[in-house]
């Protein structure tokens, strides 16, 4: 059973700064995909350079997550969330272009990405992270670790998404990673194939459920 960690919304100083600590304390490599308007706060971009510098991936999860691709038909809104994101990742972005599109409560459906959406993606060679395994630490705090722990053993590969967010859900991921050592549990930073719809801008996998039409 292999589990991947990814955690979302960030960075935010002090809760970033806790789960890199965290992660170090148990030799685990995860991947951070950024709102990336954080990063013009220094304390928070300061926390995303260590989080590069530990070996951690860093990705982009949009600009300002206010707006799902799939739900406008402004044709300026892929460079806006997509490029202006990536330009302010700059060179923390690791390994190539990962992106995570917001996915409104972690639901894969047709407002994900949008047609003008997937071309920016591929033209400029994005690599899409889905997900497959989403415990909502967001809003069930003090509920996620127990749910996702019973999750990440229904399927071979789990790809979980948090989020380094002040809600006090990461206070718990000691607990988590206790957890997931005694299921046995290999902890990975590579994605299973069917969290990766577009490799460098290529498809992969079918995403005509993802696209709005």
């Amino acid at each position: 059973m292999k589990v991947t960690l990814t955690f979302d919304n960030g960075p935010t100083a002090p809760v970033t700064s806790q789960v890199l600590d965290t992660l170090q304390r148990y030799g685990v490599r995860a991947t951070f995909f950024l709102v990336a308007q954080n990063l013009r706060q220094p304390e928070n971009r300061a926390a995303a350079e260590r989080a590069a510098a530990e070996g951690h991936w860093i990705g982009n999860h949009t600009l300002t997550h206010t707006v799902q691709l799939g739900d406008s038909d402004d044709p300026r809104l892929p460079e806006r969330e997509i490029g202006e994101a990536q330009e302010l990742i700059g060179d923390l972005a690791s390994p190539g272009r990962l992106f995570r599109p917001y996915g409104g409560g972690g639901i894969l459906d047709g407002k994900l990405l949008s047609p003008a959406g997937l071309t920016y993606l591929q033209r400029n060679a994005h690599t899409c992270v889905l997900w497959n395994c989403v415990p909502h630490d967001w809003d069930q705090p003090d509920q996620w670790v127990d749910r996702c722990l019973q999750d990440v053993t229904t399927r071979e590969w789990s790809l979980v998404v948090l989020h380094d967010l002040p809600t006090g859900a990461m206070d718990h991921l000691p607990r988590f990673l206790d957890g997931l050592r005694e299921l046995g549990a290999d902890i990975v930073q590579d994605f299973p194939h069917s969290c990766v719809p577009l490799q460098a801008g290529r498809l992969t996998l079918p995403v005509d459920h993802l696209l709005t039409r």
